[in-house]
C-alpha cells in the first residue's frame, strides 16, 4: 500500500508517491504519455453492464479519449496478468478466456478486438462533476548501511512488540499493561530503536515511508527489499503545503525532488521538525531483492505504468480502468496520460471515486516522473459485458 501514496499497500504502501507528498496523499502506475486528449466520449445507448443492479448506459471503448492511440496488446496483457483477483463471475469468465488466448500468439488487433467486444466503459464522477486528481508513485532504490554513521542515522524499524491492533486501530501496550494510542512520528524517532533492519539517510527514509516499499543497496553490495509491515495508525499529513505556506518552498515548487533537496540541505533538527508535521510512521520487513516489482494490496506484482492505487470504497481490486489526465501545473510536469490500467493497490491518501495513483516502476527515472504528476483526472470503469 502506499501512503500515496505509500506503495504500500497494508498495504504496500497505493507508498502516493512523491506526487502524493504534494497533496494530502501518501501512491501508482502510468499509462503511455500521449499528445493532447482526444474528443470527449460519445455515449452509446443502454449497454447491459455485468454485475450492475440495473441496465445502465455504457460507452463503447472506441468512444474513450485516446483509445485509438492505446497500446492495446499492453492493455490486454495488463488485464490478463491482474484479472485473477476479480471476484465477479463475468470478470472471472472473461479472465479465463483471456488467459486461454494467451497460450498462443496474440496480435495487437486480437487484443483490441477482445477488449472492444468484452467491455463497456462506465464513467466515474465526483460529487461536483469536476475532474478528480491523478498522482503517481514508484518503488524507490536507496543506499543504506548495516551500521549507523553521521549521514546514515535514521533507523529502519520492524513492527515493535508493543504495537497491537484492535478493531483496525494501532495501539500501544504499555509496560504497566494498559493500552493507549500508539505514539506519533516524533516520539517514535526520539526513542531508542531495538535492532534496526538497516540505517538510512533521514530524508530517504521519510520518502520510503510515503512510498510504502522500496529497495536498498548496502555498501558491501548486499541488496534487499523493504516491504510495508505496519503503521502507527496516525493519519498521513502532507508537508508540501505547510512548506509553501512557511516560505520554505515556492507554491508551485513543491515537487518531490524539491522537498527532498530541502530536507537534505537542512538535515538535522530543522528537517526533522518539518518531517514531524506528518505524524504517520511506517514499519517494514526486510526481504531479499527478487529483481521484480513490489506487490500491491491485491497481492500481485505491480506492472510498471499499468497499475493504480484506488479508493477501495469506490473501486474493486481487479477492475480494468481507463484514465485520461490532462497535463498538470507543477514545474517539470510531463504531458497528458491516457490508457488502460489495473486497480491493484490502495493508499491512505487515495480517497474518492475519481482519484488514482499510478505506479511508475522502480528506480530514479520512475521517481523523477512520479514526483511531477499532479494531473486533473477523468476515469472510466471498463466493465465486462454479461454476454462475454
Amino acid at each position: 500500500m502506499n501512503d500515496r501514496s505509500v506503495i504500500v499497500r497494508g498495504p504496500t504502501a497505493t507508498l502516493a508517491a512523491l506526487a502524493a507528498i504534494m497533496v494530502l496523499s501518501a501512491c501508482a502506475t502510468t499509462p503511455a504519455t500521449v499528445p493532447a486528449p482526444a474528443a470527449p466520449p460519445v455515449p452509446v445507448p443502454d449497454v447491459p453492464v455485468a454485475d450492475a443492479p440495473a441496465v445502465v448506459t455504457g460507452l463503447a471503448l472506441t468512444a474513450l479519449p485516446g483509445w485509438d492511440h492505446e497500446d492495446h496488446l499492453a492493455a490486454f496483457n495488463a488485464w490478463r496478468t491482474g484479472c485473477g483477483v476479480a471476484r465477479e463471475p463475468t470478470a472471472a469468465a472473461l479472465c479465463t478466456r483471456a488467459r486461454a488466448m494467451a497460450t498462443g500468439p496474440v496480435s495487437p488487433s486480437d487484443a483490441r478486438a477482445f477488449l472492444e467486444t468484452g467491455f463497456v466503459a462506465i464513467p466515474a464522477r465526483t460529487e461536483d462533476g469536476e475532474p478528480g486528481l491523478m498522482t503517481a508513485y514508484f518503488a524507490p532504490e536507496y543506499v543504506a548501511r548495516h551500521q549507523p554513521d553521521a549521514e546514515f542515522d535514521a533507523p529502519v524499524l520492524a513492527v515493535p512488540a508493543d504495537l497491537v491492533r484492535r478493531d483496525g486501530r494501532a495501539l500501544q501496550r504499555r509496560a504497566d499493561g494498559t493500552i493507549g494510542p500508539y505514539p506519533e512520528r516524533a516520539v517514535i524517532e526520539a526513542g531508542l530503536p531495538a535492532a534496526p533492519l538497516a540505517w538510512m539517510r533521514a530524508e530517504d527514509l521519510f520518502f520510503l515511508q510515503i512510498q510504502g516499499s522500496g529497495y536498498l543497496t548496502f555498501a558491501d553490495g548486499d541488496r534487499a527489499r523493504l516491504a510495508y509491515a505496519g503503521d502507527n495508525g496516525a493519519p498521513f499529513v502532507g508537508i508540501a503545503r505547510p512548506m509553501a505556506r512557511d516560505g520554505l518552498l515556492p507554491p508551485n515548487g513543491t515537487s518531490g525532488d524539491a522537498i527532498r533537496a530541502w530536507l537534505a540541505a537542512h538535515r538535522g533538527a530543522e528537517a526533522r521538525a518539518v518531517m514531524d508535521l506528518n505524524p504517520r510512521y511506517i514499519f517494514f520487513q526486510l526481504d531479499p531483492d527478487d529483481g521484480g516489482d513490489p506487490a500491491g494490496a491485491a497481492g500481485i506484482p505491480l506492472p510498471a505504468r499499468r497499475a493504480i492505487a484506488v479508493d477501495p470504497a469506490h473501486w474493486r481490486y481487479g477492475d480494468l480502468v481507463w484514465l485520461s489526465a490532462d497535463g498538470g501545473n507543477l514545474r517539470g510536469a510531463r504531458g497528458s496520460y491516457q490508457g488502460a490500467v489495473m486497480a491493484l493497490d490502495t493508499g491512505s491518501a487515495i480517497r474518492g471515486p475519481v482519484r488514482a495513483d499510478l505506479y511508475m516502476g522502480r528506480g530514479e527515472a520512475a521517481g523523477a516522473e512520479a514526483g511531477a504528476v499532479r494531473h486533473p483526472l477523468r476515469m472510466w470503469r471498463l466493465v465486462p459485458r454479461p454476454d462475454h
